[in-house]
């Protein structure tokens, strides 16, 4: 009598065609959302023009895209000073969860810094070119080591004693600071903003590409900017201290059993966000050619925004997030006015969120993986 052995048949996964639409929608979807705007607009410039000035009286129509390229020029700079804020954000998200609501301002303390220090060492707009970078180079460095030590002060007294408390009571605490520092700009400088030296002439035309004057606030921008985030990058990906980061980033317990001081790893990361906000701060006191002491919040909304649009936790998700996030408000203050900039903002977030809830570029936190 010969026996049969019947391999039991394992079920198979429902087919969900619904759940493919939805995967490939979202990829289109993510697509189109980003694209809607600058599509629309260059459109409209070449199908019905815009204003380009008046002769004898009589506007001046053209019909290119000029007028979109200095939107995303100017988008770009401003995505530029977002992104080195956003970093800092996404840093100390990713290695202890917690949203940082006074990275902003230490961002605006990085301004009142630098421009404390261009009195101090005297810097104006008539200065020769190397005098002016030099001290501009020694500013830079000053406000960097400023923000950075302000930065880990704030970790140390505020963050460190409620590491184990409930994740409300920090949050809580950083939004306390976050009015503290709002206090001391406002006795810094006073409340209302302030004009200060534009010591590089920020709107000077250094060279036009297809009709678009590019200025020395657009370059300066971007070779601060660049240098700072390969430097970065490159100190996280390959110093030891950098590993360390990234492993109390993955696992804070494991790491300490593998010999890392974590509260310095993670001190040191307080460190590198606040020096990128000082950073920053010397930025937009140059290109804005103005300080305020309410600038961190309008900086901190949208540098978080960046962060969480690109993916919280990744430093190129910032830098990108950054970057779409300048072209997006260039684009709304530009076409629909500035009273629309923060909804068109959040839209796009939101739209974001809901086709890519993990962020563009996925995020990298310990519930990420």
């Amino acid at each position: 009598m010969e026996t049969t052995t019947v391999s039991p048949t394992l079920p198979t996964a429902p087919v969900r065609p619904l759940a493919a639409v939805r995967r490939y929608a979202g990829q289109w979807g993510l697509i189109a959302a980003l694209a809607a705007l600058p599509v629309y607009y260059g459109i409209h410039d070449l199908v019905y023009g815009y204003q380009a000035g008046y002769v004898a009286g009589q506007a001046v129509i053209h019909h290119d895209l000029s007028n979109l390229g200095y939107n995303f020029a100017q988008g770009l700079s401003n995505g530029a000073i977002w992104a080195l804020i956003a970093i800092g954000y996404t840093l100390v998200y990713g290695i202890i969860e917690l949203i940082n609501f006074a990275h902003g301002d230490v961002f605006m303390i990085g301004s009142f810094t630098a421009v404390g220090l261009w009195g101090v060492f005297g810097l104006s707009p008539g200065m020769g070119a190397a005098a002016l970078t030099g001290g501009l180079l020694l500013t830079l460095i000053i406000t960097m080591i400023v923000t950075g030590s302000l930065n880990v002060l704030i970790e140390r007294v505020a963050y460190r004693p409620l590491r184990n408390a409930p994740k409300l009571a920090a949050l809580i605490t950083a939004v306390g600071f976050s009015f503290i520092l709002q206090n001391v700009g406002l006795l810094w400088r006073g409340g209302s903003p302030q004009s200060v030296p534009d010591l590089i002439g920020v709107q000077q035309t250094v060279f036009t590409i297809a009709g678009v004057a590019i200025q020395r606030g657009y370059i300066l921008v971007f070779v601060v900017m660049i240098p700072l985030v390969f430097a970065l990058s490159w100190f996280i990906n390959t110093t030891r201290a950098g590993r360390a980061m990234r492993a109390t980033a993955q696992d804070p317990e494991a790491a300490r059993l593998m010999g890392i001081n974590v509260n310095a790893t993670i001190s040191l990361t307080f460190l590198l966000g606040g020096m990128l906000a000082g950073a920053a701060g010397l930025v937009y006191a140059l290109y804005e050619t103005n300080v305020w002491y309410f600038q961190g919040f309008k900086a901190g909304l949208f540098a978080f925004t960046a962060a969480v649009m690109g993916g919280i936790g990744n430093v190129r998700g910032a830098v990108l997030g950054g970057l779409i996030i300048g072209v997006i408000q260039a684009l709304a203050d530009s076409r629909m006015g500035p009273q629309w900039t923060e909804a068109v903002v959040f839209g796009y977030l939101i739209v974001i969120m809901v086709l890519r809830p993990r962020g563009l570029l996925g995020e990298e936190t310990r519930e990420a993986g």
